[in-house]
């Protein structure tokens, strides 16, 4: 795909944009030769890396391919574009698009030194759907009549069938029958907008319906996300010594019993507290034996440096139990959801921190530090989220930049699906989102910031 049509194509992810179809190389733009056996090894290659960490039966297959080669110094490097077809999807939550082609465009640039190809880019997108995102149609023209085609019409009738499911499965209710009306159309958009999502990630995520798909972007981001984590400045915390031991093929802190379950911020940007209480949570397990559920409440009362459920930061969050003395448990001091007076209790403190360290960016130094040292609170950008149902998600840096990280969360482990390294990430959305709560994210990328802002409270 020629850059500045890929770039329109992301830009349709956001508000405001028009979107812009995916559409085959224009006549003349690149003089390609025709097909030959010599760009049959690269493409099977290119296709390779495209399918990896699929099941069998979700796998594309190599369509039409044509190129060039030029020699280098280090090899051949080969420019392809060839289409691959893909299996129709069976997970009706996933993909409701109608897309009348199940092609995709791609094109590929690969490195052959010394006998060994090398993926050095890979832009891929469908080659037509017929499904349009405008943001002011109302909810008639998105959910076409009878006289409508009929391929519209079938999307229609199945997206209205997977919202009543949606608002069954969820205990949705509206106000009235306008406001169930606008939600079915804010759930279409998101539709089309998780599909977008999927065609882009370049893990094995399946983004669909979720708890959040009847929420615009503008309100999930208000309600459940935390913008102060890029725009406010984080308190300087010490750098930890780093570790010698490497890190170790895979770690679960769950197996090993550090981890508490799965929390519910609910309606409420406190996503800071949950990662700061689960880290400590882990820390005080790790030195004294013993796990506890601690209060993320007591955070959001008695830290006066945070915003409660506007927003917060983690380095905040250490100092303040430091001067309040501790945490007291979940029982003790439990979760309402929203700012009310601080009620913290020293005798009633459970559990304290000493210090806090700011970790390394080196993603091999946080596994190693991880696997040693505990559950770690680290910030991302959560984009694609809203839509998150499962696999290891990978999105394109542009899409999920680590400048613009606007979710805590925390690392409790990390390993390999297929060949596919990931960390391990609880959430605090409820065990109703994502895998049971939690999120599969790509390591050794610097996915979504993950690194940019890693860091564990002290317990000596």
């Amino acid at each position: 795909m020629a850059s500045w049509l890929l770039l329109l194509w992301l830009l349709a992810l956001f508000p405001g944009a028009a979107p812009v179809p995916f559409k085959p190389r224009a006549a003349g733009a690149r003089a390609w030769e025709p097909s030959s056996p010599e760009l049959l090894a690269p493409a099977r290659f290119a296709l390779d890396e495209y399918n990896r960490g699929r099941a069998a039966g979700s796998r594309a297959v190599l369509g039409t391919v044509r190129g060039r080669v030029r020699r280098t110094a280090q090899g051949s490097l080969y420019s392809l574009e060839a289409t691959l077809e893909e299996p129709p999807c069976k997970d009706p939550l996933v993909c409701l698009l109608p897309v009348s082609k199940k092609t995709m465009l791609c094109t590929f640039e690969i490195l052959n030194e010394l006998g060994k190809h090398i993926l050095l880019r890979r832009d891929c997108g469908p080659v037509d759907t017929k499904v349009t995102d405008n943001r002011n149609e109302s909810v008639s023209s998105f959910l076409p009549q009878l006289n409508s085609d009929p391929l519209q019409q079938d999307f229609s009738m199945k997206i209205t069938s997977v919202f009543k499911d949606f608002v069954a499965t969820y205990n949705r209710t509206y106000e009235s029958e306008e406001e169930a009306q606008w939600r079915l159309s804010v759930f279409a958009r998101n539709m089309v907008r998780a599909q977008k999502i999927q065609a882009l990630d370049r893990g094995t995520a399946q983004y669909g319906v979720t708890k959040f798909s009847d929420l615009t972007e503008e309100e999930f981001h208000t309600i459940y996300l935390n913008p102060l984590l890029r725009e406010e400045p984080s308190k300087k915390m010490r750098l930890a010594k780093s570790l010698t031991d490497p890190a170790p093929p895979e770690w679960d802190w769950r197996k090993k019993g550090a981890v508490t379950e799965v929390k519910d911020q609910g309606m409420c940007g406190s996503c800071w507290a949950f990662s700061v209480t689960g880290n400590v949570e882990g820390q005080w397990f790790l030195n004294r034996g013993t796990l506890l559920s601690l209060s993320e409440q007591e955070l959001l009362d008695c830290d006066k440096v945070d915003k409660a459920c506007l927003g917060g930061l983690p380095s905040n969050a250490y100092t303040a139990i430091e001067k309040l003395g501790g945490l007291e448990t979940e029982d003790d001091y439990s979760y309402q959801g929203h700012v009310q007076a601080c009620s913290f209790s020293a005798q009633m403190a459970k559990v304290y921190i000493n210090d806090s360290v700011e970790l390394s960016q080196n993603e091999q130094k946080l596994a190693a530090w991880l696997a040693q040292k505990g559950p770690i609170s680290v910030a991302i950008n959560a984009f694609g989220m809203q839509f998150y149902r499962h696999g290891i998600a990978h999105p394109l840096r542009p899409l999920c930049s680590p400048w613009l990280i606007d979710h805590a969360v925390l690392l409790v482990g990390y390993g390999n699906r297929s060949n596919i390294p990931f960390w391990a990430i609880k959430n605090s959305w409820g065990s109703d989102w994502g895998e049971e709560g939690y999120y599969y994210l790509h390591r050794g990328s610097g996915a979504c910031g993950v690194n940019t802002m890693a860091s564990s409270a002290v317990v000596n």
